[in-house]
């Protein structure tokens, strides 16, 4: 087993750790890369290092279908002829994408962000928001299957949040985490369109983080930073910081009074950077984060949506 960084050029995060893992019929990959030739040699030339061909590549497992993470699976098979799997949530969404063209993914965003009360620039949605759709997979997973990895037991856990179809990966007492479980940062998780009522993306995230704490003190391989100890450890972590955030937010608004935008919700809310400091495209996310609270805390009936406005808005239920 090795693992390989793949730059996400102009992100943040730096790369993504793409993983290797031999078997008898070619390595099979966790994760892939950001669709970029940068990080398409860098794949190449790191698996090169380990002596190993991508043209060699068995299958590609996708943690989630984010752009960093399924963006150059399609680019390994059409070298290798290798596989792309997924799970079956995600495989559906990757589908949806793929019927969208340019005009209707910029409505859809123009929409979404009208409705949740954004205005001035944070409403206009750039001609090069949309990434390049990720490759569609051959293969779909549920929870509990094992991944075609001969000779190795490489189960898939679902672990909704991040993503609705999102994996983590165990092989013996190693847990690859894909974005779910990062070792300094929390992942994002946010809905989206942000005024949905049928999801609760952070209540499946929540539950995702107690599945991975029950499978104990696995060494975590995630797909950004570093491999760390104890995974279970840091999932009750992550947990904890969420449940703080939702009793931090249900507080603001019942002292606030008056129901609130999404978009205003998110501007008085803690960010790793001052709201005024945010991009655009930082801000919707923030709000897409923002919604997802919002969410849950519905969900648990600590606040209500104000029925018959337009955009929507929030209140706490004594207000």
């Amino acid at each position: 087993m090795w693992s390989v960084p793949v730059p996400i050029p102009g992100n943040p995060l730096g790369y993504t750790l793409v993983y290797a893992l031999e078997s008898p019929r070619g390595p099979v990959l966790v994760d892939a890369g950001w669709n970029h030739p940068d990080a398409w040699e860098a794949l190449r030339g790191g698996l090169g290092m380990l002596g190993i061909d991508v043209a060699d590549v068995h299958g590609v497992v996708v943690t989630h279908f984010h752009p960093d993470h399924a963006g150059l699976a399609g680019q390994v098979r059409e070298v290798s002829g290798a596989w792309i799997a997924m799970h079956e949530a995600d495989a559906a969404l990757v589908t949806l994408i793929h019927g969208l063209d340019e005009e209707a993914h910029r409505d859809f965003q123009a929409e979404m962000l009208r409705r949740a009360g954004a205005g001035g620039d944070d409403a206009r949605v750039p001609a090069s928001a949309r990434p390049v759709p990720p490759a569609r997979p051959d293969r779909t997973l549920r929870d509990g299957d094992l991944v075609d990895l001969p000779g190795r037991e490489l189960r898939a856990i679902h672990t909704p949040g991040h993503t609705p179809g999102h994996l983590c990966l165990q092989l013996g007492d190693r847990l690859f985490t894909g974005d779910h479980v990062l070792p300094d940062i929390t992942p994002h998780v946010g809905i989206y369109p942000y005024d949905r009522t049928d999801v609760d993306p952070l209540g499946d995230f929540l539950m995702s983080l107690e599945k991975v704490t029950s499978l104990g003190p696995l060494t975590a391989l995630p797909a950004h930073e570093w491999i760390f100890p104890d995974v279970a450890a840091r999932a009750a972590e992550i947990r904890h910081h969420h449940e703080e955030r939702l009793h931090t937010l249900a507080a603001q608004l019942t002292a606030h009074g008056e129901p609130l935008t999404i978009w205003e919700i998110a501007a008085m809310m803690t960010w790793n950077r001052a709201w005024d400091d945010l991009s655009p495209m930082l801000r919707g996310m923030a709000a897409g984060e923002a919604a997802a609270h919002l969410r849950t805390l519905e969900a648990r009936g600590a606040i209500r949506r104000v029925s018959g406005v337009d955009p929507v808005r929030f209140q706490a239920l004594d207000s």
